[in-house]
């Protein structure tokens, strides 16, 4: 029988490596399994000691629902409110709202608030009206300030322009006290405008979005960006 040959030395550094680098898997494979079992005992444990808290503190549970129940109660009013708002059906086409002279344009618009719920929408423009055409307190307690700009030939009118945002941005907030700041036309606005208004928080209705409006399918609050959050519950609310 002819003796055993040994391996050469670079094949059994080779090998060796391999054993190596697969303790060194199996190594990391038992330390991710070892991680994963504590974490999970830690959760469960962390889960039965929230128990454990709450039924000795059964106060806290009974806030909770009592809270939960008053956000639901609140979300279903203003649904039911909406429902019932939409279904008195006011409605208008842009070629309707085209063809009405300005001051009705503003009657127009204060009562589409008026059909979203705000009660006490009143249309205020004419001489002097400071940049306000239609005030407005919505359910959520925000008070709404609008200036209205009317195109008799809608899309083909002169556009609205940043001129125009100065005057609501100079006057809503601090002469009317607005939470929102709204410019509504029929027409169109210019790009100068509709960056200025996003700039200095304004929000612009333009033909497109009274269309969608008027057309009675939301209220004009949940067609907006960025609308500030509703203030504390207030009579209408």
């Amino acid at each position: 029988m002819s003796p055993r040959r040994r391996r050469p030395a670079a094949t059994r550094r080779t090998a060796a490596r391999r054993r190596t680098r697969r303790r060194g898997r199996r190594q990391r494979a038992n330390d991710r399994l070892v991680g994963l079992l504590v974490a999970a005992v830690l959760a469960v444990a962390l889960v039965v000691a929230v128990v454990n808290w709450l039924l000795v503190h059964r106060w806290v549970l009974v806030a909770i629902g009592v809270l939960a129940g008053g956000v639901w109660l609140h979300q279903k009013k203003q649904r039911a409110r909406w429902e019932a708002v939409r279904t008195q059906g006011l409605r208008y086409g842009l070629t309707q709202l085209d063809d009405l002279h300005h001051a009705r344009f503003e009657d127009a618009v204060r009562e589409l608030m008026q059909r979203d719920g705000c009660q006490d929408a009143v249309r205020v423009g004419g001489g002097g009206d400071l940049g306000a055409d239609v005030k407005a307190t919505d359910p959520y307690g925000r008070r709404w300030v609008i200036q209205c700009k009317h195109r008799r030939n809608g899309l083909a009118g002169s556009a609205v322009g940043s001129p125009d945002l100065q005057v609501l941005n100079g006057t809503a907030r601090q002469v009317h006290g607005a939470d929102v700041a709204v410019i509504v036309t029929n027409g169109r606005v210019t790009a100068p405008a509709v960056a200025f208004a996003k700039q200095q928080r304004l929000h612009v209705v333009d033909r497109h979005t009274l269309g969608v409006w008027a057309s009675g399918s939301r209220p004009l609050w949940e067609l907006l960006r960025a609308v500030p959050p509703p203030r504390k519950p207030t009579s209408l609310s």
